[in-house]
């Protein structure tokens, strides 16, 4: 229970607006060093990232402050003297019980008493979140209280990480994950890694990863094979198919009809009553090639008349032909391991971490995808995940999370871009995988080239340091209101510091998230060193044939 009486007061409100309040510290506190004591805490008054509660008669509000400034003023005999004030932004209620709610209801004026907030009182606030024992950080303004969250509230209802370049985002997600896996042994996460920073081979080969070996699934997109036939019809078009080619609409129609064909016979060798378009199961791509380019060329009368889709395909057939020709484009085009309708289910196994390797991550290498599909590739990892668990009888048990890198690359906020079939996948995804046990987590440096309703669908915010004005004030806009000046503190953030917004945490908290062990290989390249004691040379033909094929040490 919260007792007035531990709490030393630290100054007065001087101004109380619906969106925040500002309060003049008292004289003993406005100096160089601030220091009081709050029980066993010791705490500077009224520091940024703190937090202080306004009392007054039965009004009892939490507040944090965003923001301390002074003010000069002059007595009647002209001595200057300087007045400290601190700026707060309302959070929530603190209950006559010691209980913590959300959102404030009842209002104090000017005047009201200000109080410091010690480790008893955060105790008391966090306690019920506590039980969960889900712990990702230690509080920027108390260092030896460590802060859980909720993780019914980060999973169950998607949830974003955003920040800068070097600001700490796979520092999170790894400290994050590690932090999941401890919890709870039976979770089920798919990270999509577009750079290699969760797994990687070291030059001996040997395979190292930011998880331990008996609970990391790893899987290299372009070994295990992404089959073609697995993707449905929009994502298709976004492959072979230029949006805007003059006969672009041409185009789709009649490879919708001939892949349509193509999956009726299949069907009925596979004893399928019904099949669509969309329907997972095998089509020779070379058989629908073969279909278009006939189409393409077909003359009439001795060659006097040209068919009615003369010509409509050639632009078609050129992007066809010169992915199937190019090596990079094999773990798509040219499957051989999973060139059958059968193979389907042994691809579910490796993804959802359940086949001959169980892992409780699974990490989907992409950094070796030719970056003008990986975002058709991400897309059908996460529409994969969805239909497994849309299907899966047993899904309310078996709860999954895709976590997407860099989602700002293929989950776009333009519309009608090249890649609106990837894009409105993972948007049905963020829309309604909550219902059979499906969510998200995306994670951008670009909150605003992210798209508005994936954005829109989350619940929880891990904003780490962000300086871009623009991506700023769109984090501003994605907060409630009375929240929304705690973004101002965004640009001051260290690397790995947070802060938590949303339901995940009782309040909106600053947090210094965990270093994880061991780290991810994320760290920027050590110029200073690189160029003092680099080596004098290097094998250009090694290099040259590395890149030749493809390949990554």
């Amino acid at each position: 229970m919260i007792e007035q009486q531990t709490s030393i007061q630290i100054g007065n409100l001087s101004e109380v607006r619906g969106d925040g309040m500002e309060a003049r510290l008292d004289p003993e506190h406005a100096c160089e060093t601030p220091l009081i004591k709050v029980g066993d805490d010791e705490i500077l008054a009224g520091h940024v990232g703190s937090y202080v509660v306004i009392r007054q008669a039965h009004i009892a509000v939490l507040a944090m402050v965003f923001k301390m400034w002074e003010r000069d003023r002059f007595d009647t005999s002209g001595t200057r003297h300087s007045d400290r004030f601190i700026s707060l932004i309302p959070v929530g209620e603190l209950q006559e019980n010691g209980t913590f709610i959300r959102g404030v209801r009842h209002y104090p004026t000017p005047g009201a008493k200000v109080y410091a907030v010690g480790l008893r009182e955060i105790n008391a606030i966090f306690a019920k979140f506590r039980d969960y024992q889900f712990f990702i950080g230690q509080l920027a303004s108390h260092k030896d209280y460590h802060l859980a969250l909720d993780p019914r509230a980060l999973f169950g209802r998607h949830f974003a990480i955003v920040g800068q370049s070097g600001a700490g985002k796979s520092w999170t997600v790894t400290s994050l994950i590690q932090t999941t896996i401890k919890a709870m042994p039976k979770s089920h996460i798919i990270l999509l890694d577009l750079h290699g920073e969760y797994c990687w081979r070291e030059p001996d080969g040997s395979l190292q990863s930011a998880f331990p070996d008996d609970q990391v699934n790893y899987l290299d997109a372009t070994e295990i094979e992404m089959p073609y036939w697995l993707m449905p019809y929009a994502e298709l078009v976004d492959l072979f198919i230029d949006r805007t080619d003059k006969s672009a609409s041409i185009q789709m129609t009649f490879m919708r009809e001939v892949i349509s064909q193509l999956k009726r016979k299949e069907a009925r060798r596979l004893g399928l009553a019904t099949v669509t378009v969309d329907t997972p199961i095998y089509f020779p791509l070379a058989e629908l090639y073969m279909q278009i380019k006939a189409a393409n060329e077909e003359r009439k009368e001795f060659g006097k008349v040209l068919g009615p889709l003369f010509g409509q395909f050639d632009e078609f057939l050129i992007r066809l032909q010169s992915r199937f020709n190019d090596v990079r484009y094999d773990f798509l085009l040219k499957p051989k391991i999973h060139n059958t309708s059968e193979s389907m289910a042994d691809l579910l196994s490796q993804f959802v971490g359940v086949g001959v390797k169980k892992g409780n991550v699974t990490v989907i290498d992409l950094s070796s995808v030719p970056a003008d599909v990986r975002p058709s590739v991400c897309a059908e990892v996460g529409r994969l995940a969805y239909e497994f668990n849309y299907w899966n009888p047993s899904r309310r048990e078996f709860p999954i999370t895709l976590i997407c890198e860099e989602a700002h690359s293929y989950i776009p906020r333009e519309k009608g871009g090249r890649f609106e079939g990837a894009k409105k996948m993972m948007e049905r995804i963020a829309k309604e995988g909550r219902k059979y046990g499906v969510s998200i987590g995306v994670v951008s440096q670009r909150p605003t080239e992210l798209s508005e309703t994936m954005l829109s669908q989350c619940s929880s915010f891990i904003c780490l340091r962000t300086s871009n004005p623009d991506d700023q004030a769109y984090i501003r806009g994605l907060v409630p209101e009375a929240e929304g000046d705690l973004t101002d503190i965004l640009s001051s953030l260290g690397r790995g510091e947070a802060l938590v917004l949303g339901e995940a945490a009782p309040m909106p908290t600053r947090v210094q998230i965990y270093r994880p062990n061991p780290e991810p290989k994320s760290n920027d390249v050590d110029y200073f060193t690189g160029w003092r004691v680099g080596p004098n040379d290097l094998d250009v033909a090694e290099i040259v044939n590395l890149w030749r094929t493809q390949t990554h040490k």
